[in-house]
């Protein structure tokens, strides 16, 4: 019952989780039957693209895999992730985008005596991500990580299945055609890729990448690391070392993880230039909302129908707020609210009516 209160949470509108929920006691109690004598088997899934920032495959499971995903989760999540570094961030409860842009904000004021001298950064990211995830090479980690039964073949059964193998496609097919195929799970082979969208992709990720963190901080011994899902920043006073580093990740990743990082995305610089992570600009003394960001909230602002606005632009709010310089920004938002008749609080900090 909590695994599936906390799958509907924010969702209970939805067709399948009202669905679910017109039998709720027979359904909770097929599912946990299933479950316990090992009749469970995954539904069909939901297949839809998203088209901001770009477009992208999304799949989404059907409600009742959806609610063994955060059973499994809410049983060997917090003890798995008890063993993560505190530089690995996303998708971990108390570290969202805030608490990563604030610690390497920290990690910058450190290694630079509150900017008082010359550091570097080198930012990457891996190529294709999620699409590209050896599920040989992740099974043997879950492995290791749940030895405990039943728990270790329901985490293996849902990575081992193949929502290719029965979904339903909920974009026209020319918003699917936009997404490039080296970024489509339908493109790759079977032990390849993780849907982008389920609960399970993204723990799963964290566990993948865990053994990149922990060659980082107890090999190469770096102290000024952090890694957002597949971002990952490095910091150093000597741009050869990171160089050096980049190397030695990059030799690291094809031999343990079978995975690459994208060379088109890979950034060194001093860190008085600004590091662009997690949506946040780390500058000088302060942290600035990304341009893309801003400009997303104004779009918003203007073209977002009347019934959803409030909620569309508070949301906004709430992101720009986690900039500690966001005044100008959150001023624009605010006049271009008040443009469309919502009235905004005296600290623009979100929309308190109907009408100015």
């Amino acid at each position: 019952m909590q695994a599936y209160h906390d799958c509907r949470r924010n969702k209970r509108t939805r067709a399948s989780a009202l669905a679910f929920e017109f039998n709720l006691e027979r359904n909770i109690m097929q599912l946990h039957h299933d479950l316990n004598t090992g009749a469970y088997r995954p539904g069909a899934s939901s297949c839809f693209v998203v088209t901001h920032p770009k477009h992208r495959e999304v799949w989404a499971a059907d409600f009742p895999d959806r609610i063994a995903h955060h059973l499994l989760y809410n049983h060997v999540g917090p003890r798995i992730e008890r063993t993560f570094i505190a530089d690995s961030c996303a998708c971990i409860p108390g570290r969202g985008t805030l608490y990563a842009a604030q610690r390497l904000e920290k990690k910058v004021r450190s290694i630079t005596q509150n900017w008082r001298r010359p550091a570097a950064y080198i930012k990457c990211d891996l190529a294709n991500f999620f699409v590209t995830i050896d599920k040989r090479v992740l099974a043997e980690q879950l492995r290791q990580a749940i030895p405990e039964q039943p728990w270790q073949a329901l985490a293996l059964q849902i990575l081992w299945h193949d929502p290719r193998e029965n979904y339903q496609l909920r974009s026209p097919a020319r918003l699917l055609n936009r997404v490039p195929q080296h970024k489509r799970l339908t493109s790759q082979p079977a032990y390849l890729g993780l849907p982008i969208g389920n609960l399970s992709s993204q723990f799963y990720a964290n566990i993948y990448l865990n053994a990149l963190d922990q060659f980082v901080k107890h090999q190469l011994r770096a102290r000024h690391y952090i890694r957002y899902v597949d971002d990952i920043v490095l910091l150093h006073e000597s741009p050869e070392q990171l160089n050096e580093w980049h190397d030695q990740i990059e030799a690291f990743l094809a031999a343990r993880l079978h995975a690459r990082l994208n060379p088109s995305k890979t950034i060194r610089q001093p860190v008085d230039r600004g590091i662009d992570f997690v949506g946040q600009v780390i500058l000088p003394h302060r942290r600035i909302t990304r341009r893309r960001t801003v400009d997303n909230a104004l779009r918003a602002a203007a073209n977002t129908p009347a019934e959803g606005l409030r909620e569309t632009a508070n949301s906004h709010f709430g992101l720009l707020r986690q900039a500690s310089h966001s005044q100008k920004d959150r001023r624009q938002l605010t006049k271009a609210l008040l443009l469309r008749g919502r009235a905004v609080d005296r600290a623009m900090t979100k929309v308190v009516g109907g009408a100015a």
